[in-house]
């Protein structure tokens, strides 16, 4: 009969797997052969790999088993190993690391050539005997299910690779010293291998475990949307008219009824809160060549306080294959739109549109004139133009191309005297979203702007047909709306894996339901691990 702790554990395995099948990554970083080695071989230096070989104890490693089970041939031999000074390795090198998918299903194979030059010196020659010596060592990468945890990578099953050891003298001496030598790399054939799965393969170990630990810390370092780095006002923006501003004052002071702002006379900069991104891991996979890191998202404020989770997309993200691309980060449309409405906020707008666009005050005037003279009369200079985006804004990814649809209230009042507008249009506009990157800035910008639909939401100069007034009203919010949107876009966001990763610069492109980011700048993989 099974005892409870067999029960719990059949539980733990049943949970984790159901929880890694229902959970729905936002975000996947693929990291692809060329990444996986240049990080591997980063952490051998780090860990003086290389030292590590040159600190071999070849001579003792000998005397200990003398032969490797091969009988000793003759007493000289013995005598000879009593008598060598010295055996050390001179020179080390790791040579290029190569990753390659294990004829294990989920598993990657990890090849580390090792080059090394030893000598000994001994009382029967005054030279240093040097030698070649050549092997691989050979490890697997692949995922840890067990209970203890959440699935992790490890790496397992270090040892030199069968037949790979070559041993030749560098320079051939006397007959006597030459057959020396001869006995003495017989010697080392059973003893390196030991040596390096004794000596190396920790190291090896330890090196992946600092690489993967870095892979975990870099998926975790915090986004900080737009907003975040650009200064905004706490509940309304106003223009400042070109009179005005030489005269120090900032736009309007007076506030039309139905504004929900207090007059000011000056910007007052928010000290609200300030959201940012944070990505986990959810879980690890390996497929092909590639480490496959899908990660869940949370929106976090100023306090570490999550407003947001996103570890359930509402579908599937579409999965791009890398090509020889080094390394690849999908992030779903989910993700990158509440970044946009972090951004984007809700803001209000009081326009003296005489003193900051004559002629589109101009063309307005006679706009309204179609429809009512009276009401055209009344415009002023000191006319206002208030804009107000309702909610946040709508990101969106339609085949390939990406949108911000938005909806806009704005009202015209006749002067800043003027307690109640002419007329109150509800627009829904829309803008072409288009990503770019400078180095390893992620830089999105709001090409145009449509008015894809307008409604009276209220008139005081009696009902007309509001597309008489679309052309008017579109050139109006593209001249006030859009700057100040891309102003607090155009800062960018940080991506700093990239450069994480080895990257000066990285370029983004859209599938269906995502914003990928690749590596443009071409890669420079590191020297090999030498000393």
């Amino acid at each position: 009969m099974a005892g409870p702790w067999t029960f719990t554990l059949l539980c733990g395995l049943l949970a984790a797997t159901l929880i890694q099948a229902t959970l729905s990554p936002t975000a996947v970083l693929i990291l692809g052969p060329k990444v996986i080695k240049e990080k591997l071989t980063q952490e051998l230096k780090d860990h003086n790999a290389t030292s590590i070989l040159q600190q071999l104890p070849l001579l003792s490693a000998m005397r200990e088993k003398p032969a490797g089970g091969i009988p000793v041939l003759g007493s000289l031999v013995n005598t000879v190993l009593k008598h060598i000074i010295w055996l050390k390795v001179i020179t080390a090198n790791i040579l290029q690391l190569q990753v390659k998918p294990s004829a294990n299903d989920q598993e990657l194979l990890v090849k580390i050539p090792l080059d090394m030059v030893a000598g000994f010196n001994t009382p029967l020659v005054k030279t240093i005997v040097e030698f070649h010596m050549t092997t691989e060592a050979q490890a697997t990468i692949r995922m840890d299910t067990s209970a203890s945890g959440p699935t992790r990578l490890v790496l397992s099953d270090c040892a030199t690779s069968h037949g790979s050891l070559r041993i030749q003298l560098l320079h051939k001496l006397s007959f006597l010293v030459n057959a020396l030598a001869k006995q003495v790399m017989n010697l080392l054939v059973p003893s390196l291998p030991n040596l390096v799965k004794n000596q190396l393969c920790p190291v090896i170990e330890a090196s992946f475990n600092g690489m993967y630990a870095d892979l975990l810390q870099l998926v975790k370092v915090h986004v900080l949307p737009w907003r975040a780095l650009y200064p905004h006002f706490k509940t309304r923006k106003q223009i400042q008219t070109r009179e005005e501003t030489s005269q120090g004052h900032w736009g309007s002071n007076r506030s039309p009824a139905g504004s929900s702002a207090a007059p000011r006379t000056g910007p007052e900069v928010s000290l609200e809160r300030i959201d940012r991104l944070e990505f986990d891991l959810l879980y690890p996979a390996i497929k092909g060549d590639t480490i496959q890191l899908y990660l869940g998202a949370k929106l976090l404020d100023s306090q570490g306080k999550v407003t947001k989770w996103f570890n359930n997309s509402a579908a599937s993200l579409t999965m791009p294959t890398l090509d020889n691309i080094p390394f690849s980060l999908i992030v779903s449309q989910d993700v990158v739109k509440a970044a946009v409405a972090a951004v984007l906020s809700p803001e209000e707008f009081m326009v003296l549109l005489d003193s900051v666009l004559p002629e589109s005050a101009h063309r307005l005037k006679s706009s309204i004139g179609l429809i009512n003279e009276k009401a055209a009369d009344k415009l002023g200079s000191t006319q206002i133009v208030k804009i107000l985006t309702q909610d946040t804004p709508e990101f969106f990814i339609d085949q390939g191309h990406a949108k911000v649809a938005q909806l806009i209230v704005l009202e015209v009042f006749p002067s800043s005297e003027a307690l109640r507008p002419l007329f109150t249009l509800g627009i829904e506009a829309s803008s072409e979203a288009q990503f770019y990157t400078k180095g390893d800035q992620l830089i999105l910008n709001l090409n145009n702007i449509s008015s894809d639909r307008i409604q009276l939401m209220n008139s005081g100069i009696g009902w007309f047909q509001p597309d008489v007034l679309k052309n008017i009203i579109t050139e109006i919010i593209h001249s006030i709306l859009l700057p100040n949107q891309n102003g607090k876009l155009r800062s960018g966001v940080p991506v700093s894996l990239v450069k994480a990763l080895g990257f000066e610069a990285a370029e983004s492109s859209l599938t269906k339901d995502a914003l990928v980011l690749t590596p443009a700048s071409l890669w420079k993989p590191s020297s090999p691990v030498s000393q």
